[in-house]
């Protein structure tokens, strides 16, 4: 796979010796659609994204309107796509460049026979250099009826036949919409049309929309997105807003993707196969690790069994299940492989064990939080010195023993949904926030935290963030968490990094998951399933 290290690696940049044939194909890979398998790998905040137009423009080259051109060429295409020209569009176009996008749009579209009509707002009597032009080039249609809305606009009557192209604002936005653009979005949004947001639905920021008013956001159907998807689609509260998002490539630089810096990437699926070692021929169970979990409690073996049997699945060498007296029995007879250490106490568990014949310990599924249980975790915590995954109730005691936080090891990984990890961190007003200070409190402490969700984001205690693109809402069901740290401890035990180990354990997660919703829906799934589909999930990604 040349052209994906060509992009993955850091040191591998193309140059100008490079084909074009070759960084065709990159910029074409770069651009895949997000799913299952493939994903690009950065993710740009809104100011980098117009450095890498400008680095486009500069290094291609090639001028603004001729790139705006190229963008609503590809956005023709996918309206062409999709909506035959028996379909009356009416088109919004805001000032700035997303509405000369627009209007660029609102002209392909008349000249492939659609029947488009077009309002331009410039309430300010100020656009774009770029918009202006498309605007003199839209005037000159004769098959387009258009409005330039100075002062007052009269809506059109809309019907569930019409299709709307929102172009109103791109991602230069940074304030809520207010005044005569909220009134419009709100005429859009009670609308029974569909809509079709360019780039990003008007209203929403691209990042953070703490401040932001939701009602004056548009609800788009679809959201093409030009080139790369924004921080913000991937946070569950702007679900509503996006509607089923797609990508665009209108060919930016792939240098320019390459070199502008970022904190935000996906998981891709050639990234997460190059992290898996080799096994070697004369290997023996010793070489992969021996994991130590602390789990369970009297009525949660099963949390303790999840774990287990995930861990033992993720290829560990050894496994040893401590858990209290009353769940002995039932973990012996449901992981026969693993071996089961007892602890003093029936029902909780109560006393700090010897990690010193182990690679690398797991605490939390199924653990409960009595009083023992506490104080047996927080001196497991003082001890402890080998690689650490705690999940569950060993996460809701840290927080009730906050200076417990700054006393584990470094690289330890915290693996909280979030309701756990505002638990840790305090309330949080969206996900933009609670992944900054998730990102604080990796820093701080130097431990990796995986902010579980529909896309699990892995925050590391250098300020990256690695966003998982496998998994499904099939997900959602009780256990599903302690399959995933019985993942990370396996892969903890057979010597990867933390930050491997994070990387690895949540995309194969999402991907046994994807495996088991293919095979059986995701209305039936449960935890059990997911581990059933861990072998064909990590044979995949060994082939």
């Amino acid at each position: 796979m040349f052209i994906i290290a060509i992009i993955s690696s850091r040191k591998n940049k193309p140059t100008l010796s490079t084909s074009q044939n070759t960084l065709k194909y990159i910029i074409l890979y770069l651009c895949l659609p997000i799913d299952k398998k493939q994903a690009i790998m950065k993710i740009f905040t809104t100011q980098n994204i117009h450095k890498l137009d400008e680095f486009t423009i500069e290094h291609e080259p090639i001028s603004s309107i001729d790139l705006m051109e190229r963008a609503a060429k590809a956005l023709s295409k996918k309206i062409l796509e999709r909506w035959n020209n028996s379909t009356p569009i009416v088109v919004f176009a805001g000032p700035g460049n997303n509405g000369g996008d627009a209007l660029a749009v609102s002209r392909l579209l008349a000249e492939s026979g659609y029947h488009v009509e077009t309002y331009l707002f410039n309430t300010k009597n100020s656009l774009s250099e770029d918009c202006q032009f498309n605007k003199s080039l839209l005037e000159e249609m004769p098959n387009v009826t258009f409005h330039e809305i100075i002062n007052q606009f009269t809506p059109p009557t809309l019907t569930n036949e019409h299709l709307i192209i929102d172009g109103l604002f791109g991602t230069g936005l940074n304030k809520a919409l207010s005044g005569g653009f909220a009134a419009v979005v709100k005429f859009i949004n009670s609308s029974p049309a569909t809509v079709v947001s360019i780039d990003i639905p008007s209203g929403l920021m691209g990042e953070e929309n703490t401040f932001n008013n939701p009602t004056h956001i548009i609800k788009a159907n679809y959201t093409f997105s030009i080139q790369l998807p924004k921080l913000a689609f991937f946070f569950a509260e702007n679900a509503e807003f996006l509607g089923e998002w797609s990508l665009v490539n209108i060919g930016l630089s792939i240098q320019g993707i390459i070199e502008l810096p970022t904190n935000y990437y996906t998981l891709e699926h050639e990234e997460i196969k190059r992290l898996i070692k080799p096994r070697k021929k004369f290997s023996h169970k010793g070489t992969f690790g021996h994991a130590i979990l602390i789990a369970g409690s009297q009525g949660m073996a099963g949390a303790a069994i999840l774990a287990a049997r995930s861990c033992m699945r993720s290829g560990v060498g050894l496994l040893t299940v401590h858990s209290p007296i009353c769940n002995c029995s039932l973990l012996q007879t449901a992981i026969p492989e693993a071996l089961v250490e007892r602890d003093i106490q029936e029902q909780c568990f109560a006393e700090a064990v010897d990690t010193d014949d182990y690679q690398a310990l797991g605490i939390g599924p199924g653990l409960g939080q009595s009083p023992e249980t506490e104080a047996a975790l927080l001196d497991q915590l003082n001890i402890c010195n080998i690689p650490l995954v705690l999940d569950a109730d060993a996460l809701n005691i840290l927080a009730q023993n906050r200076k417990a936080l700054q006393k584990l090891p470094k690289g330890t990984i915290l693996t909280p949904h979030p309701v756990e990890l505002e638990r840790l961190l305090g309330k949080c007003q969206n996900s933009f926030e609670r992944l900054t200070k998730a990102a604080e409190l990796a820093r701080s402490t130097g431990v990796y935290i995986i902010v579980k969700g529909a896309n699990s984001v892995i925050v590391t205690p250098t300020n990256s963030f690695y966003i998982n693109t496998t998994g499904n809402p099939g997900m959602a069901t009780a256990g599903s968490g302690d399959v995933l740290t019985g993942i990370i401890l396996a892969l903890l035990a057979q010597g990867y990094k933390p930050e491997e180990a994070c990387k690895l354990g949540v995309y194969i997660h999402g991907m046994a998951g994807d495996m088991a919703a293919h095979r059986m829906g995701e209305i039936c799934m449960n935890a059990s399933d997911i581990i059933t589909h861990l072998p064909p999930a990590f044979k995949m990604l060994t082939e």
